[in-house]
C-alpha cells in the first residue's frame, strides 16, 4: 500500500483530529508529487516502521481522502501511543538528534520567553524501501 503525502496535493494538510485542514503552500510550483510506502524497512536497523505522518500524509494511493481517513487516524493513534514516545527535557548544553525516517518530531513551545538557538542539519540518505513480508 502506498500513501500520497500532503505536498502532492498542497491544498490539504493533515493534523491529528483535523484530517482535511486547508493549507496553502507559499511555493506550490516547487513542491512535486510523491508516493511513499506506508511501512518501510529502516536501511540501517532493518526494523519495520510506519511511514505515515499526520502533517504530510493525505490519502492512500488509489483511495479518496475520505476513504483513507479512518485507517490513517488508526495508524496515527497507534504511532502516538506512550510506549512509542520520548519527551526530551532540555537543559543547558543539551543536543537532540533524531532520524526522520522513523520519528515524528513535534516541537512543543515549552521555552516561552527564552531564546532558542537551533542548528538544523539534514544528512543525505538513501532511498527508502517498502517493508515486504
Amino acid at each position: 500500500m502506498q500513501i500520497m503525502p500532503a505536498f502532492a496535493e498542497p491544498e490539504y494538510l493533515l493534523a491529528p483530529g483535523d484530517i482535511l485542514k486547508i493549507s496553502v503552500f507559499k511555493n506550490p510550483d516547487q513542491v512535486g508529487n510523491a508516493v511513499h510506502p506506508v511501512v518501510i524497512r529502516h536501511p540501517l536497523s532493518g526494523r519495520e516502521s510506519l511511514y505515515v505522518n499526520p502533517a504530510f500524509t493525505i490519502h492512500f494511493e488509489g483511495w479518496s481522502a475520505d476513504d483513507s481517513k479512518p485507517l490513517l487516524e488508526h495508524l496515527y493513534r497507534h504511532a502516538a501511543r506512550p510506549e512509542f514516545t520520548c519527551r526530551f527535557r532540555w537543559r543547558e548544553g543539551s543536543m537532540a538528534f533524531w532520524d526522520n525516517r522513523a520519528t515524528w518530531h513535534y516541537a512543543a513551545n515549552d521555552y516561552h520567553g527564552e531564546r532558542r538557538l537551533m542548528h538544523r542539519i539534514t544528512v543525505a540518505g538513501c532511498r527508502l524501501e517498502a517493508a515486504r513480508s
